[in-house]
């Protein structure tokens, strides 16, 4: 998602999913809206595999009324607490079991019923990062993926959209609609969603046979911006691997991120259509269909996978749009966000101290930071072997759940290259180098002797590039001690001296 565009907002699970009772395969959500009061009525089909012996299955489900839990064709006995539903099992690791659960309720988060700038009522599902169970018993967490129906009954003057291929829109007695959408693809609960408003419906164009389609509110009819994802998709396509989803909607909506990657259809804010920077933002919650939508992270320490990736995803189709100073000019203010958010707190990127409240990891750290050291990682292996790295790791790990170590034994596999302390010292170390560089030009010797100090600790490996006259090409030294010392032979006291002239390292560098 992308955060802090309109409204300056933008751990580990201890049951992660392999030490849960299950692993859920499809969910059938059968949900039911209306214009009289906020109130849901919902009926979920949970499929699920189990994972070990198991007695009583946790569901997570916050502030919602049950009524009813069905399986194997009988009622089954369950206890409800504030944050989780209980349903008494006797199940074995290996069994396949579906459970239906009857339920109803006024959501306090995940889906939002509300009213649009305009006054007109809206729901939207906003689920990241584990806000679905305040309305919809399910495992909140983007370890579990599963396929997921979505059969929507709400009154006909809404448009529905939700993951996946729309298979049927009926009209019923009492001037009610009911919509219906399957995705085939394992989505994460954070990731699926459902829109119901007011829209006018454009298909803005198909991408090798993908359907691109704009959904935004009557008013904004005018505004046709989302139709450059026609645009977006295809570099994307190209340069990673094949879109997984049914189709791409861009929605206007009522979440509270400047932009949700929902797979397959993506929620933008509701100013977003008028946005002067939303061709950035359709291309970073594009990318994110790859990289955090059919590839997830493992745990939210992970977040930088999903995060920095659009994030790098974007500047890169950006360079490739409007050439390298598009790029290197969005990597310097990345760099200055990354340095003033190191002062006010001293995290890695994949950050193992946040257990709760995972919303204060949308930080530099997993935006800004992580795109910089896919920049590195690219720079270090060249154009060729870091394209052939990344569409390998979407080849292998598309439709699961990936960590920073699959990432990095997948971009070692193909460049033959052991990344373990580049991966350690950019990612699960607090600082960034500090440089404290000291020059002076020796007449007599005709050389510049120039100090590079490394101020932080630990101590970094890296390559320093510079130029005394960028037209002249660029030198690189690798810098790897406390101190390291350079002689630079020149005719004449130079003109300045440029360090990291292409923007291709991140450290806070003073002279």
């Amino acid at each position: 998602m992308k955060k802090g565009i309109f409204i300056g907002l933008c751990a580990l699970w201890l049951t992660g999913a392999k030490a849960q009772q299950i692993d859920v395969q499809h969910y059938d959500i059968d949900l039911t809206l209306n214009d009289t009061t906020d109130q849901v009525a919902g009926i979920v089909t949970i499929a699920v595999k189990y994972l070990q012996n198991t007695t009583r299955l946790k569901i997570d489900l916050a502030g919602m009324k049950v009524s009813g839990v069905h399986g194997n064709n009988k009622l089954l006995s369950y206890e409800q607490d504030a944050n989780a539903l209980y349903i008494k099992v006797n199940a074995k690791a290996g069994d396949r079991s579906a459970y239906t659960v009857v339920y109803s309720g006024t959501p306090k988060d995940g889906l939002i019923i509300s009213k649009n700038k305009y006054g007109d009522r809206t729901f939207f599902t906003d689920h990241w990062p584990d806000r679905a169970h305040q309305w919809l018993p399910c495992i909140d967490h983007p370890s579990d993926k599963a396929t997921v129906t979505f059969t929507i009954t709400a009154p006909d003057h809404y448009t529905v959209v939700a993951n996946g291929a729309k298979t049927a829109e009926i009209n019923l007695p009492g001037q009610l609609k009911r919509t219906v959408y399957d995705e085939k693809v394992p989505l994460a609960t954070k990731v699926m969603a459902i829109a119901a408003a007011d829209f006018a419906a454009t298909h803005s164009g198909d991408v090798e046979k993908i359907p691109v389609y704009s959904y935004v509110f009557h008013e904004d009819s005018s505004h046709q911006g989302y139709a450059r994802a026609t645009n977006i998709l295809p570099y994307f396509i190209e340069k990673v691997g094949p879109f997984q989803f049914e189709k791409l909607a861009n929605i206007q909506s009522k979440t509270i991120f400047g932009g949700m990657e929902n797979a397959g259809a993506i929620f933008y804010a509701e100013n977003s259509p008028e946005y002067p920077g939303l061709e950035s933002l359709l291309a970073h919650e594009i990318a994110h269909q790859w990289f955090g939508d059919a590839i997830t992270e493992t745990d939210w320490r992970h977040l930088w996978l999903s995060e920095g990736f659009a994030t790098y995803m974007t500047l890169l189709y950006m360079e490739h749009t409007y050439g390298v100073d598009t790029l290197r000019a969005s990597l310097k203010e990345d760099q200055a966000k990354i340095i003033e958010f190191g002062k006010k707190r001293k995290t890695p990127v994949v950050d193992t101290t946040v257990h709760s409240n995972y919303m204060q990891l949308l930080n530099a750290n997993s935006y800004e930071r992580g795109g910089w050291v896919l920049h590195m990682l690219r720079r270090k292996l060249g154009d060729e072997l870091f394209w052939k790295g990344i569409r390998q790791y979407f080849k292998d790990f598309s439709g699961r759940n990936a960590s920073t170590d699959d990432f990095r034994k997948e971009m070692e596999k193909v460049s033959g290259q052991d990344l373990k302390t580049f991966f350690t010292q950019w990612l699960y170390t607090t600082a960034i180098p500090e440089l404290q560089v000291n020059l002076g030009y020796n007449e007599n010797t005709h050389a510049v002797k120039m100090e590079i100090i490394q101020q932080q600790t630990p101590l970094f490996e890296f390559p320093l590039e510079y130029t005394l006259d960028k037209s002249k090409g660029v030198q690189t030294i690798q810098v790897k001690d406390k101190i390291t010392t350079v002689i630079i032979p020149t005719a004449q006291r130079p003109a300045g001296i440029w360090l990291d002239p292409d923007t291709n390292l991140l450290a806070d560098i003073r002279k």
